[in-house]
Parts: structure tokens; sequence; C-alpha cells
């Protein structure tokens, strides 16, 4: 692979939120084990590069510099336990940076009124409660679930005090982080976002 490679950053159609020191170190893997062409490509890269292509996981300069810079990774197992220690390892003020390049999850278009009515009247009660963007991971979740997710992850959590929800929102960072970097480097395309909904869906 030429030095000029570079990983995409652009999101495919549909859904798309993003939480010191890492001391990830590489477990011993059998010698038949090879990296898939997907990680094989993100290890390649330049660091710039891979930075770029982190960055759209989580938005934290310093966890996208963290995780590009402890490449090679033998899998994507220990690529995404990287990433949860570097998304444990975050500060307040990169949580914060991380927090601020997320967008509230909304609703595909076709949605009823009365549903977008209600989710932007509960992302309005949040934001004004904690100063930034719900975010949730449900990657897990049917599309059609997503609604009274969103909804009742929000009523819960607004009765949280500061603290503790950003403890919360951190973990859906990383949930979310991690979801968005298996994408990255598989095999089914050009690396990018995962569908996690934090953009309309």
């Amino acid at each position: 692979m030429s030095e000029e490679s570079t990983l995409s950053s652009e999101s495919p159609a549909g859904p798309t939120v993003r939480p010191s020191t890492l001391h990830h170190t590489h477990a011993a893997v059998p010698a038949q084990r090879h990296p898939s062409p997907g990680l094989e490509h993100f290890n390649s890269v330049p660091e710039g590069s891979a930075e770029a292509a982190l960055l759209a996981c989580c938005g934290s300069r310093v966890w996208a510099r963290r995780v590009a810079a402890h490449r090679p990774y033998p899998d994507l197992d220990a690529l995404l336990a990287a990433a949860d220690e570097a998304s444990y390892d975050l500060s307040p003020a990169e949580l914060a940076e991380a927090l601020a390049d997320e967008s509230s999850p909304g609703l595909h278009p076709d949605a009823p009124a009365a549903a977008h009515t209600a989710l932007r009247a509960a992302h309005a009660a949040y934001e004004s409660r904690f100063g930034h963007a719900f975010v949730i991971c449900l990657d897990h979740v049917r599309p059609a679930e997503h609604l009274d997710h969103f909804l009742a992850g929000i009523r819960s959590r607004l009765a949280h005090e500061p603290d503790e929800e950003r403890a919360a929102a951190a973990d859906e960072l990383r949930r979310l982080a991690r979801g968005r970097i298996a994408h990255l480097v598989s095999d089914a395309g050009h690396v990018g976002h995962t569908d996690s909904p934090s953009v309309p869906v």
C-alpha cells in the first residue's frame, strides 16, 4: 500500500455520539492469525490519516492520537481494547471536546410530526440542563424502537447530577466509538462511520 493511502471519514446514508495515558499492550497472536484487509489498511496508512478517520469515531483529538499511535493492531479486539482504554482515560476537557463534536439523535424525516416535536422538546430540556448534546448508543435496538429509547433515556438521565451524567455520556460515547471503529476497519467497503443513531435516522 502506498504512503498516499488515506482513510475516508464519509458517513454512509442512515443513522450515526462520539467519550490519560494509554497503556495498551498487544497479547501474543498465533502465527497463523492475520489482520483483516480493512484492519491492515488502517494499520498501514499515515498517522495523520488514521487520526482523521478516528476523529469521525470520537471527537477527542487526544483519543484519536493515542489510538492511532499504538498501531499496528493484530486484530479488531486489540483495537477496540485500546479504544476503550483511551476512552476511560479522557480528562474532563477531552470529554467535553468529544461531546461538543456530537449531534443529538434525530428521526427519519418520514416519522410523524408529533414524534419530531416530542424529541425536539426532550433534547432542548437535556441540552439546557447539561450544556451538550444527548448521546446514546442504540446499535442493538431496532429502528422502530429508537424513539422510545431516545425519550426514555433522556427522561431518565435528566434526573442525573452533572457529574453523574458526564459519566453516563462518556460510557455512551465509548460504546458508540466501538461501533464506529468496527465499521471503520470492516471489509464491507471503505472505512467510515457505522450506522449508529446520533444523527437523523
